[in-house]
């Protein structure tokens, strides 16, 4: 082993133990290695990082036998072949037997990082191991070495932030540069699509009141089939955990920073609503938030994901009527779909000359009534007949009315609500469509005979039986699968015939793919003053948010800001 220059040196920061002592764990290495360790025990204020993932972005576990059910560890390419060989032959019934809220409670044992500034065991008491090994951890452990550098000096963190004002005169010979408050300090990539004027930018005192702060970064999984309260009420025992964790010994600690992806925003944001809990949240930084739905949900629903995506729709459901049987029983995933304050007449279906059949929900109306609690039209988000598959474990109609119910309530709860110290990230890129409704056209088919087709405005009121291959698109409304003679070559062919195709359209909108602009950009007007800054960014994609460097350094320019406000304790 070659010797490390002794100019060089290496770096450990403490942990805590559970007496709140600082400790450190350190390997043998040869004698050859003649470089600098340096342990650092400080500093002794704590401001914790909480990660809270998106929706399927945690591992899940079975109550009845603690097998996984829903790991997400990658394996050889960064593909999760576990998950994909779990799910990929599985239709509705056993998807619905799995993953069913009641049934399925968070796993804390995937994989978490060989390699880092901490032991294996640290990163699975920090949660880590509860969330999405190939979505998250490339990012949390970016998160950890940008929080907690071993130069204790804010004025030599050169990597982000370059002051763009005289700090003072030089330093003597000997002396270390250090900031003074006022400095405008600069950051790559500002104003990173900020939407607020003027972007409120890093200052000295931000980087210096973060220094203060020890920055240890958890993560917290849910269970996301539940209701997103339930998860509220974890993050919320999790909050408080870490907090005592940190007030013991020589350590204090009196908030935490939350930064989520996705549906977690919808958590963090209800958590903060939980009494006394919005003072223990210094801010919270939301990335790629479904601030009021998607209606990519909807669309799920119907037709699945196969159109959308081939490999993800293998795990999380190909067809209307795999993503139903699980959709249906999760009020988790219920509280995806477009709530209150999204656009009216998301829901549309047209004519083959673009004649408007049907657009719902109507102004002032609620897609609950509308759409969700229809029972008998096609056009209803669950067709019933798909709340029994076969080998599944069946729900009715009144057990989805309940879920329903939940999952309104909620939405009714959040409706405008936001942490008082608020950073929102977004995705508006024409390179990433996403649906910002939903919309059915209606197609003459080939006519498998001579009769009058039915008239259009007829087909907005067939129930859902009248449409033959339902589950994906198109559907069709008469006909059958018929069979061309092959006479004497080749083989028959078949085809379907119709008197109409019902086609589900693509993506008709800007986004990330799922969250569509709208919804990402609504926190601002949703949430007044509560929404610090908002930053409109593009170049990613919904579930890989995190692993885009611009979106990593806007997280940074927010937890700096809100760092910079956080409580110290007296």
């Amino acid at each position: 082993m070659a010797a490390v220059p002794p100019s060089q040196e290496r770096s450990q920061q403490a942990r805590t133990d559970e007496t709140g002592k600082p400790v450190f764990e350190w390997t043998l290495t040869s004698t050859k290695l003649t470089d600098t360790v340096r342990l650092i025990a400080g500093p002794f204020n704590v401001l914790p990082v909480i990660f809270v993932p998106g929706i399927m972005g945690s591992n899940l576990k079975s109550k009845v036998d603690g097998k996984p059910v829903w790991r997400l560890d990658t394996g050889i390419g960064g593909i999760p072949w576990g998950m994909l060989s779990k799910f990929a032959t599985k239709g509705p019934g056993p998807r619905q037997q799995l993953l069913h809220p009641d049934r399925c409670e968070v796993d804390d044992d995937g994989l978490v990082p060989k390699k880092g500034k901490h032991t294996k065991e640290l990163y699975r008491a920090r949660g880590w191991g509860e969330v999405g090994e190939g979505s998250y951890h490339k990012y949390l452990l970016w998160l950890e070495n940008e929080l907690n550098p071993a130069e204790g000096n804010p004025a030599l963190w050169h990597d982000y932030y370059q002051a763009q004002t005289t700090i003072s005169a030089p330093p003597q010979p000997g002396e270390k540069p250090r900031l003074f408050p006022g400095i405008r300090m600069g950051m790559a990539g500002e104003p990173f699509g900020a939407e607020k004027f003027p972007l409120e930018a890093i200052m000295s005192d931000d980087l210096m009141a973060r220094a203060r702060f020890m920055m240890p970064v958890y993560a917290c999984g849910y269970n996301w089939l539940d209701s997103n309260e339930q998860a509220a009420k974890r993050l919320a025992a999790k909050i408080e955990t870490v907090i005592n964790l940190f007030n013991q010994g020589q350590y204090s600690c009196q908030q935490v920073l939350l930064v989520t992806h996705s549906m977690g925003g919808l958590v963090a944001r209800a958590c903060a609503q939980i009494p006394g809990m919005a003072d223990r949240i210094a801010g919270i930084v939301h990335g790629v938030m479904p601030a009021n739905g998607a209606a990519v949900a909807y669309r799920r629903c119907k037709i699945g994901m196969r159109d959308e995506d081939f490999g993800a729709g293998l795990v999380i459901g190909s067809t209307g009527q795999e993503v139903t049987a699980v959709f249906a029983q999760a009020p988790g995933a219920l509280q995806l779909l477009p709530a209150h304050s999204y656009a009216h007449g998301w829901l549309k279906v047209v004519g083959d000359q673009g004649q408007k059949l049907i657009e719902l929900p109507e102004a002032g109306k609620s897609s609950y009534d509308a759409i969700y609690r229809e029972r008998k039209e096609w056009w209803g988000l669950v067709n019933e007949a798909w709340l029994s598959p076969k080998e599944g474990a069946p729900i009715d109609w009144s057990d989805y009315e309940t879920n329903l119910e939940i999952a309104e309530r909620f939405h009714r709860r959040l409706l405008g609500q936001y942490h008082h110290n608020s950073y929102v990230i977004y995705g508006a890129d024409p390179k990433q469509p996403s649906f910002e409704k939903v919309t059915w056209r209606a197609q003459k088919g080939i006519a498998p005979d001579q009769r009058q087709p039915p008239d259009l405005n007829a087909i907005k009121n067939l129930p859902h039986g009248d449409i033959r291959g339902a589950g994906s698109t198109p559907g069709y409304v008469g006909g059958g699968l018929e069979v061309s003679p092959s006479f004497e070559y080749g083989m028959a062919s078949t085809y379907q015939s119709s008197y109409w195709e019902l086609h589900c359209e693509r993506q008709d909108g800007d986004g990330d793919g799922t969250v569509p602009k709208s919804s990402g950009a609504a926190p601002l007007a949703e949430g007044g003053g509560s929404i610090r800054q908002q930053f409109k960014l593009s170049g990613f994609g919904h579930e890989p948010a995190y692993k885009n460097e611009g979106v990593q350094r806007t997280s940074l320019f927010a937890i700096n800001k809100i760092a910079g406000t956080a409580k110290v304790p007296s």
